[in-house]
């Protein structure tokens, strides 16, 4: 059940009686109520429309957008056909982009253009989007004309660029006047635009000069000068800068939203909170697959083709980058030959490599969220890591030459001469290559960044290679050194 539906609850208060509002306070409410089966009841019931719309009034719109997948293709055109643009409009605020296509597929242009008309700008583009052309141009054809005037103006910004994710629902006031004129332009406003908790200001030229908190204008006397309530530092975008540069100074503000400017700092529209948080939940999703070795998100519906398409490229890389491990070890094939017993022992210092490679690049990705960082900190951090690389190493592998010691001397009946010069090699060898893997992980994002290129592609399975290819130099090189070379043992 959706934590929205807590919304419901309060809405419907008035229809309820003090006993059952009463049992509505207790700490299981959630658990108890299944709100999602009581909108299909209704929907299923044989309720008058005027009845039906009425009692699901009383819902929000994400709850109402939750049971649409439930309900039959035949049901959901009934839903169409009771409820008010604006009530609908409310749903398709909450509705996936790909299943909103198959909603107004349901539905006749008319009633399909009309909602896109209520929808926020920006939500309307990303469900446009998804629409075949020919269908897309009609929709977009029979919106009326300040909606498809807001959907041209943001479907003009790249999708990487802040000025895709605005919306044109903001109120607006120009600079200069008195509390009684800020207050009427308010009240004209807010019949067009509900996201009234900031008034922006612009100049006489409309250039953005700053904003008002509501609390403010409503508590200003009309004697005050509403110039001194202006918050003329407040933050602002441009339209057309990147997500990835806007995201840490939209982070910044708490505000409830921020204003988008042209090139020429008019307001072209804002950004408000839900789509912050929206942004950042679509990076962080994007970061996730590629820390995975995807080239994008996937979701349960995605299709075979569609899911191998993302994974292949990845592979293929870690699929070249393995041969070269393998080869590698090939070269040291008279090390293998000569001391078999090692190769029991190399998934551990690869395994142990990967881990410390993955855990120092999931440090780092963090860290370079932070676009502020300078040369200093960058420098601290990869000495940092080297040190808990190095640490860790030397703990583990006095762990790994005590234990592995005993394990070939008992287990396998070597000399003890022999068990502990091995298990000395193979701690050795640990903490090398932790101390390496660790500052590789550190230093592949870093120089990744350094070069514009997204600190994410340094993905978990991209280190991990490399990290083995790291751990099977060390190891072998060091077998071949310290056993063979430098104390001439071998089987």
């Amino acid at each position: 059940m959706s934590c929205l539906s807590g919304y419901t609850m309060i809405r419907r208060e008035n229809t309820m009686s003090t006993e059952n509002l009463t049992e509505l306070t207790q700490p299981d409410v959630n658990a108890r109520r299944n709100y999602e089966n009581e909108i299909i009841e209704i929907i299923r019931s044989n309720a008058s429309p005027r009845i039906m719309r009425e009692k699901l009034d009383d819902y929000h719109g994400n709850d109402i957008a939750e049971v649409l997948s439930d309900l039959t293709a035949q049901e959901r055109k009934k839903l169409y056909r009771i409820l008010s643009v604006s009530m609908l409009s409310d749903v398709f605020e909450y509705t996936d982009e790909e299943e909103a296509v198959r909603y107004l597929d349901e539905m006749d242009l008319n009633k399909a253009s009309s909602i896109l008309s209520e929808l926020e700008a920006d939500t309307a583009v990303e469900i446009l989007k998804e629409l075949d052309k020919d269908k897309r141009a009609l929709l977009i054809e029979l919106m009326d004309e300040t909606s498809r005037k807001d959907v041209d103006l943001i479907a003009s910004f790249d999708e990487d660029e802040i000025g895709s994710r605005m919306s044109t629902n903001y109120i607006v006031i120009t600079a200069g006047l008195t509390v009684k004129q800020a207050m009427s332009e308010l009240v004209k406003q807010a019949a067009q635009n509900d996201n009234i908790s900031t008034l922006f200001v612009v100049d006489e030229v409309g250039a953005f000069y700053g904003a008002i908190d509501l609390k403010d204008l409503i508590t200003a006397r009309q004697s005050d000068n509403l110039e001194e309530r202006i918050a003329t530092t407040f933050p602002y975008v441009y339209g057309n800068e990147s997500i990835d540069d806007c995201i840490e100074k939209l982070k910044d503000y708490s505000e409830d939203s921020i204003p988008v400017l042209d090139n020429n700092n008019r307001m072209l529209g804002v950004i408000t909170a839900q789509s912050i948080i929206q942004v950042v939940d679509d990076e962080l999703g994007e970061d996730y697959a590629k820390l995975a070795g995807l080239t994008a998100e996937e979701d349960l519906s995605e299709p075979l083709l569609e899911s191998m398409k993302k994974r292949l490229p990845w592979l293929l890389i870690l699929l070249a980058l393995g041969m070269v491990v393998s080869s590698v070890v090939g070269a040291f094939e008279q090390v293998v030959s000569q001391l078999t017993m090692i190769m029991a022992f190399q998934s551990l210092i690869l395994d142990m490599a990967g881990n410390v490679g993955t855990q120092s690049l999931a440090v780092t990705i963090r860290v370079l969220m932070d676009e502020s960082l300078t040369l200093k900190q960058k420098l601290y951090l990869v000495v940092k890591e080297m040190k808990v690389g190095l640490c860790n190493g030397i703990l583990l592998g006095i762990i790994s030459f005590v234990f592995i010691g005993l394990y070939i001397f008992f287990a396998k009946g070597r000399s003890i001469v022999f068990a502990y010069a091995v298990s000395g090699c193979i701690g050795v060898s640990l903490m090398l290559a932790m101390l390496i893997s660790s500052t590789t992980g550190t230093l592949i994002p870093l120089f990744f960044k350094k070069i514009k290129v997204d600190p994410a592609v340094a993905s978990g399975p991209l280190i991990t290679t490399i990290n083995d290819l790291v751990a099977v130099v060390t190891y072998y090189g060091m077998s071949w050194l310290l056993l063979l070379q430098v104390l001439h043992l071998g089987d």
